[in-house]
């Protein structure tokens, strides 16, 4: 989610003490002077001494009871200059709002960086490769690839699709869109044995180099050309690449880019064939994009293929693990409901028939199918609905799930919660300071002061607690994810204040909003949002389903909570008062008691 940045304009940092003091000044936290933007409005976030107007380009604006303000103001592209004024004090501030669609080439050319494809890619024979421009309207726009000529014609009115930030402000709806100028086109190459003529071919059975495509362009009875900067390979389907993912968790996408949603992480160790390419993102096999750095190429070997006979089962005092004997790690996909838990192998077929299960505490039955050719998957009944948590490892070839039991509550009655881990963590630290309050007072600071309140109130309550970070020092989002996955706890819980992104409503936005991602997680989710709007009595933001990274840890039901908006005046006077500060801490602490009695 989109933070504001801890930008002052008048050129000093202001600390945290501004929180407990008077401002004797005029000061704008936000935007920056000479922001960029391509919102169509944008809001200024700032506050002065309560007496007295705060004029915003000679007009006067709303503020809370402190000085506080945040109003939106329209934007126009270009320059947008705002002069804010207080009595006697004045700052400008100057923000560009930049243009969405691509400018129009003037005269016998193509727009700037319109050519596409921009990367190298690589595909299989026979599958579609597209190619679009950017030209003068009544142009003729053609391709040559490889002796072939394809052309580019000019496209109808699109639906332009918001961003997904769309859905914080509530603006999230499709957009009528025309882009004047803009030539599309596909074509297909087929089988590598039908370009044997080709002066790229190497040999048969191998890779065949097309080479960039030239663009063609012709305009008022003249002709000009121009290479894209993509090079265009066909790979041979007996001889594709395989690589073994090297990253812990390698990232696999819907798509070759990190705009596409996530999937199923990749078990380090897992291999697969490449079976296309986009700049340096990799398609394999089964479908799931993966950056290349993530991964390291096995000279020589073939498409990874595997049978699975016997399912083995192991029970420890905390989980239950199955074992999946493979010849080769393969990848794998999860999927979570109410009482089954779904694992599905991919390049798999199975010979399977015995599997052992004894009764077990979690799982009431395991059941599998061949679904398809290639994939096998695996379905565990569970006995109750609340799921709580689940690695994968590869140990050399032989997969093995871990499925974590349910704890145990504390059966004293002022310490329900004794034997019960979890895990907080105060967001951000250190250089990154998060959201920023109208007097510039950062969101790590409460962030922390709130978190180990909530600490205090949990350990009287029984919990082992485990924090992040208990000082203002930077911990990356990597290593809190790694704390989850090897504290292990019943529970994560990752403690923020909100903002939005430009074009939302700073000064009318306000509430509690609950983030989760498995799951596993949902319960947990809207139980704690709930309970906090309703023993609090404040407003509710939402809950969103968010593929944070504090949200996506397997090994826990892992939650992060947006206890109020930073940047809305009248709530940032709530959320900085220290009484209504140690209401929350109690309220979050008993909230979690509930919500561990209703899952047992």
């Amino acid at each position: 989610m989109k933070k504001l940045l801890g930008l002052i304009i008048l050129g000093f940092i202001v600390t945290s003490s501004v929180v407990a003091l008077a401002v004797s000044s005029l000061l704008v936290v936000y935007p920056p002077n000479n922001h960029q933007t391509s919102a169509e409005k944008i809001f200024l976030i700032g506050t002065a001494p309560p007496d007295g107007q705060v004029l915003i380009n000679g007009k006067p604006i709303n503020r809370s009871q402190a000085g506080h303000f945040a109003p939106s103001f329209p934007l126009q592209l270009g320059e947008n200059l705002f002069a804010v004024r207080h009595q006697n004090q004045e700052l400008k501030i100057q923000v560009t709002r930049l243009a969405t669609q691509p400018e129009l080439p003037q005269g016998l050319a193509f727009a700037k960086d319109s050519l596409i494809p921009a990367a190298d890619i690589a595909r299989l024979p026979g599958e579609l490769i597209c190619f679009s421009a950017i030209a003068p309207p009544n142009a003729s726009v053609s391709v040559n690839l490889a002796n072939q000529t394809i052309s580019l014609a000019p496209q109808p009115q699109q639906v332009r699709l918001p961003s997904n930030s769309a859905a914080l402000t509530g603006s999230n709806q499709p957009t009528a869109q025309s882009t004047p100028g803009k030539y599309e086109g596909c074509t297909t190459v087929e089988q590598p044995s039908s370009l044997a003529n080709h002066n790229n071919i190497i040999s048969a059975g191998q890779s065949i180099d097309l080479g960039k495509p030239e663009f063609q362009l012709t305009l008022n009875g003249k002709t000009i050309t121009q290479t894209g900067t993509g090079n265009i390979q066909i790979l041979s389907p007996a001889n594709l690449e395989v690589v073994e993912v090297v990253a812990d968790a390698g990232v696999a996408r819907t798509g070759p880019s990190t705009d596409y949603s996530r999937l199923t992480p990749l078990v380090k160790g897992t291999q697969a064939s490449i079976t296309g390419s986009e700049g340096e993102w990799l398609r394999l096999d089964y479908g799931g994009w993966i950056n290349s750095r993530e991964t390291r190429v096995l000279r020589g070997a073939i498409a990874p293929r595997t049978n699975i006979r016997s399912v083995g089962y192991r029970r420890l005092p905390s989980k239950t693990e199955i074992v999946f004997p493979l010849q080769v790690p393969v990848p794998v996909s999860v999927q979570q409901s109410d009482d089954n838990f779904t694992l599905t192998l991919y390049n798999t077929t199975a010979q399977t028939d015995t599997i052992r299960l004894d009764d077990d505490p979690l799982i009431s039955r395991l059941d599998w199918q061949q679904v398809v050719p290639g994939q096998a998957q695996y379905t565990f009944k569970l006995k109750k609905p609340q799921q709580w948590g689940y690695k994968l490892r590869y140990d050399d070839t032989t997969l093995v799930l871990a499925l974590r039991h349910p704890p145990t509550m504390g059966r004293e009655r002022q310490k329900p919660l004794s034997g019960i881990k979890i895990l907080l963590d105060p967001g951000h630290g250190g250089k990154e300071s998060g959201a920023v309050g109208p007097n510039g007072y950062a969101e790590k600071e409460v962030n922390l002061v709130v978190s180990k309140l909530f600490r205090d109130e949990l350990v009287k309550l029984g919990a082992t607690v485990v924090m992040t970070r208990e000082t203002d020092v930077e911990v990356s989002l990597g290593d809190r994810m790694a704390m989850i996955d090897r504290e292990e706890p019943a529970i994560a819980l990752s403690i923020h204040y909100n903002a939005l992104p430009d074009s939302g409503d700073a000064e009318n936005t306000k509430g509690i909003g609950t983030f989760w991602y498995h799951p596993q997680a949902h319960s947990l989710a809207i139980f704690m949002q709930n309970y906090l709007v309703k023993k609090l009595n404040r407003p509710s933001y939402g809950v969103f389903w968010n593929n944070l990274a504090l949200t996506r840890p397997s090994a826990a039901s892992s939650v992060l909570l947006e206890l109020g908006f930073m940047i809305n005046p009248q709530e940032f006077e709530w959320l900085t008062n220290s009484q209504e500060q140690k209401k929350l801490a109690k309220a979050l602490a008993n909230g979690v008691v509930e919500w561990f009695k209703t899952s047992q």
